[in-house]
């Protein structure tokens, strides 16, 4: 591996955190992961596993946890996978290196609007930030299975650096300069997952959920073109790629979420039995909100919100998207 970036560290001990840092420790290399749960951290040093997030996968000796970020101090890199409604907070107790900050959540700030790399723009301004985003189950990472995502910073050569560091024989990132268009659709597609459990979880088919993705997807290019994306990043791994993934299986948390409302139940109860975060839940009000602030036609995303605030039944949800006005497909 030729790359500045040899030595990396992980903010955050979930399912995918743990799974990227297997994945750069596998051949040996020591990474430092940075958990908030004790047993998690105790798991991982003594017994090679995380049992909380991601207990199917050994993890390689050279894989070391902690719960101080100050042990995060003085690394080449950091992927940071911590759930976007926490991120400011943890962002403050990083030590200030001038080391590159890649950020592999999904999602946006309820207050400001903000993404990640906004975020991370007010807490280390000149810090260089990246953003890592696609079509990837956590699990299968780990396992060693073949993955393609995207490598999105502003800087060109950072992009390319990053990617090169990163890549394993089963793991290919392409960079990008698009880091708006990566966050847009990690996030949207997260909500796009939810209504699809849903359609699954009801019982509508497989014609509805064809269609749903087709108009989530429309959906998430309005969203994206408006806000400075490119077309390209949308319909390439980091938006489309993601998409078809998540809103097709159940290892999706999303999709599992989804499936739960369909079938009657509550997302607070739903939410409530879950270790792990549904990314989605979080984000689709905040860009139903920002949708609408903007003039941006989300109905989908708004039929979302709806349901996981508990304010809508499935059976209005969907019948109001199926009532509306018909009209011109592409407008």
């Amino acid at each position: 591996m030729t790359s500045d970036f040899v030595r990396f560290g992980v903010v955050g001990g979930g399912a995918w955190g743990t799974a990227l840092a297997q994945l750069l420790a596998a051949d040996g290399a020591p990474v430092r992961l940075w958990a908030r749960e004790e047993e998690v951290v105790l798991a991982i040093n003594t017994q090679h596993r995380n049992p909380l997030f991601l207990p199917d996968a050994p993890l390689a000796p050279s894989l070391t946890a902690s719960s101080d970020l100050a042990d995060l101090a003085g690394l080449d890199a950091l992927l940071v996978v911590v759930p976007v409604p926490y991120l400011r907070a943890v962002l403050e107790g990083l030590p200030s290196d001038n080391s590159p900050l890649i950020f592999c959540s999904k999602g946006m700030e309820a207050e400001s609007f903000a993404f990640p790399v906004d975020i991370a723009r007010d807490a280390f301004p000149a810090r260089p930030r990246a953003v890592l985003s696609g079509p990837t189950f956590a699990h299968e990472v780990a396992a060693g299975l073949p993955t393609a995502i995207t490598l999105a910073a502003d800087d060109l050569a950072l992009a390319e650096a990053l990617a090169r560091a990163l890549a394993r024989p089963h793991f290919r990132p392409y960079a990008s300069t698009d880091v708006i268009g990566a966050e847009i659709g990690g996030a949207v597609k997260n909500i796009l997952a939810i209504a699809c459990g849903i359609v699954d979880g009801a019982r509508l088919g497989l014609n509805a959920r064809a269609a749903l993705i087709s108009r989530g997807f429309a959906e998430m290019t309005r969203f994206g073109l408006a806000r400075g994306a490119q077309a390209e990043t949308l319909a390439g791994l980091a938006g489309l790629g993601d998409l078809v993934l998540t809103c097709t299986s159940s290892n999706s948390r999303n999709f599992a979420l989804g499936q739960g409302l369909g079938r009657g139940q509550s997302a607070a109860e739903l939410m409530a039995d879950r270790r792990t975060v549904a990314e989605g839940a979080f984000s689709a009000p905040v860009v139903a909100a920002a949708a609408r602030a903007e003039g941006i036609d989300m109905p989908i995303t708004d039929a979302v919100a709806h349901l996981v605030a508990g304010d809508a039944s499935v059976a209005d949800a969907v019948q109001a998207l199926l009532s509306r006005p018909l009209r011109r497909e592409g407008a």
